[in-house]
């Protein structure tokens, strides 16, 4: 993708909803957003697989929702050593998730430098892991992108601060037909907000209002079943 071009500036990319599956996913997308999600893929590289739905607006342009779960007949052999990304491997998360149903537990953020995104992150301490490639099937042929995955796995900031993601070529929501449901705005509060704000700042990520409390990600959405707010629910160190 074009470093220049305005789907590559500093952004929010995509919401993350884990589902304990991918069936309970697309059950709860339908009974709270209103609309069934559409098609998405699957991660040989992590083992996931997932469900996708655009929710973009002018303030939030070519943002979407992906509902993502463990695949149960992945390749194991073909997942990378350490643990699956978004914590989804984290025992405390995957019950609260079994336990409470499919929930909001992270976003990703676009750049057009991943490498200097991770580098600037490191100048405040942050160490938002490594940058690998990955990439998956389509109809509309092979969708690749560069991505940062701690080998613990861990989104860190309680999932407040993204994992940065940059495309090539192609971003998914082209593709995507308009869903019905609209992001409307992100916020982040988090006991050590000044740190959360200063990364975020550092990244050109301007469109989350950060405040201080209690960890919590809280998406507000425009939906056929009216206005929406989904929030995470869990604080994994």
């Amino acid at each position: 993708m074009n470093p220049q071009s305005p789907i590559a500036a500093p952004a929010l990319d995509h919401l993350v909803v884990m589902a304990a599956s991918l069936a309970e996913g697309v059950a709860w997308c339908e009974a709270t957003l209103g609309v069934t999600p559409g098609p998405g893929g699957e991660h040989p590289l992590m083992g996931t697989h997932n469900r996708l739905l655009r929710i973009a607006t002018p303030d939030f342009p070519n943002a979407y929702l992906e509902i993502i779960a463990i695949n149960p007949v992945a390749n194991k052999d073909q997942r990378t050593l350490g643990s699956c990304w978004f914590d989804m491997e984290n025992p405390l998360l995957a019950d609260q998730v079994a336990r409470h149903g499919p929930q909001l537990i992270h976003w990703v953020a676009r750049v057009p430098d991943v490498g200097a995104a991770v580098a600037r992150l490191a100048a405040l301490g942050i160490d938002r892991g490594e940058v690998i490639q990955a990439s998956r099937a389509t109809p509309n042929g092979l969708l690749q992108w560069q991505i940062t995955v701690r080998a613990d796995g861990q989104r860190l900031f309680d999932g407040c601060l993204p994992t940065l993601i940059q495309w090539g070529d192609t971003h998914p929501a082209a593709s995507m037909p308009e869903s019905g449901v609209t992001l409307l705005s992100l916020s982040l509060r988090h006991p050590d907000a000044a740190t959360l704000a200063a990364a975020c700042d550092g990244l050109g990520l301007t469109q989350c209002r950060v405040t201080t409390g209690p960890a919590r990600l809280s998406a507000r959405l425009k939906t056929p079943k009216g206005l929406i707010e989904l929030h995470s629910g869990i604080q994994i160190s």
